[in-house]
């Protein structure tokens, strides 16, 4: 990762009965760089989405919540990259990830969508460039492909959202390290964090 990142995404879908929902994970963690940095995210109509600006190590860093549904993600993803003329490789979208166990997290760059929706619009709205980092955050798997959308629509039990939330604090204690010492030392701390339950 040569360049440094513009433009950080939280994938999610809108409105109050989907905020605590497992397939809202992506958009936590943005929910809370915001925090973080003291300010808060404004709706931006032309960017179908919730934007703020923050400094971060040194740059100036883009947030972005689509207010769009999960399938239509990358509508917001495209009017931020196209408007501000950002890069793909600029771009870190952070998403729910079942492959991961709650309590993990793993920072990737490009990649297929694994059936993701998120992933899967925001790909194809970037003229099919999946070379974005993303920020995979683990939710864990119901064990059956059927129950796969009650699952990630419903919320989790409180000591496997401990966990999520615990993996999301490392992952932005880790952003600095990517920003100032790329990808492979930002990957090496994070990688290594596994949420104990409490």
């Amino acid at each position: 990762m040569s360049q440094p990142i513009q433009l950080i995404v939280g994938l999610g879908n809108p409105g109050p009965e989907y905020s605590q929902t497992r397939h809202n994970a992506g958009a936590w963690f943005v929910e809370q760089l915001a925090r973080q940095a003291q300010t808060s995210l404004k709706h931006e109509p032309k960017f179908f989405g919730d934007i703020a600006r923050i400094p971060l190590a040194g740059h100036d860093i883009k947030l972005l919540i689509p207010t769009t549904f999960m399938n239509l993600s990358g509508k917001a993803v495209q009017a931020v990259a196209q408007f501000y003329k950002i890069p793909t490789e600029q771009i870190l979208v952070a998403h729910d990830e079942m492959a991961l166990a709650p309590g993990v997290a793993r920072f990737k760059l490009g990649g297929g969508h694994a059936g993701h929706n998120g992933l899967k619009d925001t790909t194809a709205r970037l003229a099919n460039d999946a070379n974005f980092l993303r920020l995979r955050l683990g939710i864990g798997h119901p064990g059956d492909k059927h129950k796969v959308t009650g699952y990630v629509l419903g919320k989790a039990p409180a000591s496997e959202q401990t966990r999520i939330e615990a993996s999301i604090d490392e992952a932005l204690r880790c952003l600095p390290i990517l920003l100032k010492d790329g990808l492979v030392k930002a990957q090496s701390r994070l990688h290594s964090f596994q949420a104990t339950t409490a």
